[in-house]
C-alpha cells in the first residue's frame, strides 16, 4: 500500500519540493502542474475518492471530464502531464506502489510548422521601431536578441547583466529547467545593446532590478506580456498579417540558419533543445523551401 501520508499540506510541500529541485521544472511549469492537482483533488473529494490512491479507471474518467471542457490539444497535453507528474512523485517517494496513470493517453499534439518570417519581414519589424521614442533603443536591442541569438521570451525578461560578457561577445543563458548555455552575441545585438545601456544609465532603475538586463519605463523587469505586446505591434506597424509572437523571432532564427548552411546539431546547441528531434522541425521547413523552390523555378512546372 505504501508509506503513509502524514497530513495534505505536507504532502504538497513535497510535491513542490519535488518539482522544482528533482526534476527541474520551470517555475511556469510548476504553477500548471499545481494547479492540475488542485482540479484533480477537487475531483476526488466531489467523488468521495483519494487523490493518492486512484484507480486507472477513475483517472480515466477524470481526464474525460476535463477534456469535455478543453478544445486546446496543448493544454489537453498538459493536464496529461500534470496527472503522470503527480502519480510519479507519489511513486518516487514509496506513498503508492504502482502508478496508475502509466496507461493513460491523451490527444497526439498535431505536428503544426511554426511561423516563419523572410529576412525582409524581420528587417521591415526593425525597421518599424520608433528610435526616438523612450523606449526605442530597448526595443531594437530585445529584437536584436530574440532574432540575432535566438532566445525565448522568458530567457529574455529573465536576462542579467552580470551574464552579459560584451568583451567574450557571449551571453549565459539560463532556459527550461534551469539549464544554462553559453549563446553567442552578434556584432549587431551587440551595438544596439550598447546603445540601450547608454539610455538604460538614466532610466529610474529600481535597486532590485538593477541586475535585469532590460527594464520598463518604472525601472521594473520587462514581463513576457509586454514583450509580446511590443512584438505584435511592430508587426502591425512594418504591414505583417501572420500571426507572430516572440517566439517567430526564435523560429526564424533558427530556419535562416540551417537555409545558409549550419549544422543541425549547432542549432540545437543554440537553442537549448535537449533532443535534436525538437530541432529537426527545421528541417522541414527546409524542405517545404525546396519544394516551393522547384515549383517556381523548375521550367517543367511553367
Amino acid at each position: 500500500m505504501g508509506k503513509t501520508v502524514t497530513s495534505d499540506q505536507e504532502l504538497l510541500r513535497e510535491y513542490h519540493t519535488y518539482l522544482r529541485l528533482e526534476r527541474s521544472y520551470s517555475p511556469n511549469t510548476i504553477e500548471a502542474y499545481e494547479m492540475d492537482l488542485d482540479k484533480l483533488r477537487q475531483y476526488a473529494d466531489e467523488h468521495q475518492l483519494d487523490a493518492v490512491h486512484m484507480s486507472f479507471e477513475e483517472l480515466e474518467a477524470f481526464v474525460f471530464e476535463q477534456f469535455k471542457s478543453v478544445q486546446s490539444e496543448a493544454t489537453q497535453a498538459r493536464i496529461l502531464a500534470g496527472v503522470h507528474a503527480w502519480f510519479r512523485f507519489l511513486l518516487y517517494k514509496d506513498y503508492i506502489d504502482q502508478d496508475p496513470s502509466e496507461l493513460l493517453e491523451g490527444p497526439r499534439k498535431s505536428k503544426h510548422l511554426p511561423t516563419v518570417l523572410s529576412l525582409e519581414e524581420v528587417n521591415a519589424m526593425m525597421g518599424a521601431i520608433d528610435l526616438s521614442s523612450n523606449e526605442g533603443h530597448r526595443n531594437r536591442a530585445m529584437m536584436e536578441m530574440l532574432y540575432g541569438s535566438g532566445l525565448r521570451v522568458s530567457e529574455l525578461v529573465n536576462l542579467r547583466l552580470s551574464r552579459i560578457y560584451l568583451n567574450e561577445h557571449y551571453m549565459l543563458i539560463e532556459g527550461k529547467g534551469s539549464k544554462q548555455r553559453l549563446v553567442p552575441l552578434s556584432p549587431v545585438a551587440e551595438e544596439w545593446f550598447g546603445y540601450w545601456m547608454q539610455e538604460r544609465s538614466s532610466w529610474p532603475v529600481k535597486p532590485e532590478s538593477k541586475d535585469y538586463a532590460f527594464v520598463n519605463r518604472y525601472g521594473r523587469p520587462l514581463t513576457r506580456a509586454m514583450v509580446f505586446t511590443i512584438v505584435r505591434r511592430l508587426c502591425a506597424e512594418a504591414g505583417i498579417t501572420k500571426t507572430v509572437s516572440p517566439h517567430t523571432l526564435r523560429h526564424s532564427f533558427a530556419t535562416h540558419l540551417l537555409q545558409n548552411g549550419a549544422d543541425l546539431r549547432v542549432i540545437q546547441q543554440l537553442l537549448g533543445h535537449e533532443d535534436l528531434a525538437t530541432t529537426e522541425i527545421y528541417t522541414h521547413l527546409n524542405v517545404q523551401d525546396l519544394r516551393k523552390a522547384i515549383l517556381q523555378c523548375h521550367p517543367a512546372n511553367s
